[in-house]
């Protein structure tokens, strides 16, 4: 009996204890040794503040992609509300592109491999040609990558929308130059559970990827940090 109630009390020792070890390799003994990560986009001082080292502090409010509303490989409606309270990697693409596209995504598809047992991270792609990639065309575009996870979305809707997301949502050039001529940002946008930017990372760039890798890791460290403390 006394066994039974001491390997539970061993277990939740170690799950509260994981979140906060987890976030200590990260950023101070393992591999990747990041500060926090930074927070993009335009910031606001608030009228509040918090006390550090004996010192008022004034509080920081930080830009949040706004809301939006796509639709998805399968038809469906897909709105930031499907990522609510998620950590998600956002970018841009289309299906026509020669070259680029298909590295980013490879790049993207190692990325959800990475994490397809983490339910707390999602991807989401992008189209900037609408009009072409259709729900009808981005489902087989998807399939063809035989992604490890069902959490990668591949989203279109009407060019106002894209665009104006692209823009003025996640702060990246989006738009349509010609025919067949689209000009787009290549990022990888790393997006918080409280739709924060964390971070901008080239998608056809290995360097980059691989910082954005590891990156998530320390987001998510942050992110179980928060549940550790609200714990105490």
């Amino acid at each position: 009996m006394k066994a039974a109630i001491w390997k539970k009390i061993t277990v939740l020792v170690l799950i509260l204890a994981v979140p906060g070890f987890l976030y200590y390799l990260l950023t101070a003994k393992g591999k990747n040794r990041y500060k926090p990560l930074a927070f993009y986009g335009p910031k606001v001082v608030a009228k509040t503040s918090h006390r550090f080292h004996g010192k008022d502090i004034p509080d920081t409010i930080y830009y949040k992609v706004p809301a939006f509303k796509l639709t998805d490989q399968d038809g469906k409606p897909f709105s930031d509300e499907n990522l609510k309270g998620k950590i998600f990697v956002a970018s841009f693409f289309y299906t026509h592109c020669p070259t680029v596209c298909n590295t980013i995504n490879n790049n993207l598809n190692y990325l959800v491999g990475t994490y397809w047992k983490n339910k707390m991270v999602y991807f989401t792609s992008i189209t900037v040609d609408p009009d072409r990639d259709t729900p009808g065309v981005l489902k087989p575009y998807l399939e063809s990558f035989k992604p490890d996870s069902k959490r990668w979305f591949f989203l279109t809707g009407d060019t106002t929308s894209i665009y104006g997301l692209a823009r003025k949502g996640f702060l990246v050039d989006a738009l349509q130059a010609g025919k067949d001529d689209f000009i787009y940002s290549d990022k990888l946008i790393l997006i918080d559970q409280d739709k924060h930017i964390r971070g901008y990372y080239s998608g056809a760039n290995t360097t980059d990827v691989n910082r954005l890798n590891d990156e998530i890791k320390v987001l998510i460290a942050e992110e179980l940090r928060k549940v550790d403390k609200a714990l105490y």
